[in-house]
């Protein structure tokens, strides 16, 4: 298993989620698995998991989704852009 936080500095979307998550830095988990018979030492992608961990209405929420890296690289792109509609 790997670690790594990334950061975003607006709110932004994850396609197939519908909620608007506020700006902050996130945890990502990303599970591998060793993949035998092969020559070379190679792993696969089991799974990406985003920690959200983040304050609603006054509560704390603690919630973990399940994620394609690729949306994930998507969000911090439009993260970045200074083209965003929000960035005019």
């Amino acid at each position: 298993m790997t670690h790594k936080t990334v950061t975003f500095a607006h709110p932004f979307h994850l396609r197939g989620h519908s909620d608007l998550f506020p700006p902050g830095s996130y945890v990502v988990d990303t599970t591998e698995e060793l993949i035998e018979g092969v020559s070379i030492t190679a792993y696969r992608r089991v799974s990406t998991d985003l920690h959200l961990k983040y304050k609603h209405n006054g509560m704390m929420v603690d919630r973990i989704l399940s994620i394609k890296p690729v949306d994930l690289d998507i969000a911090l792109t439009r993260d970045a852009d200074p083209d965003r509609p929000e960035h005019r």
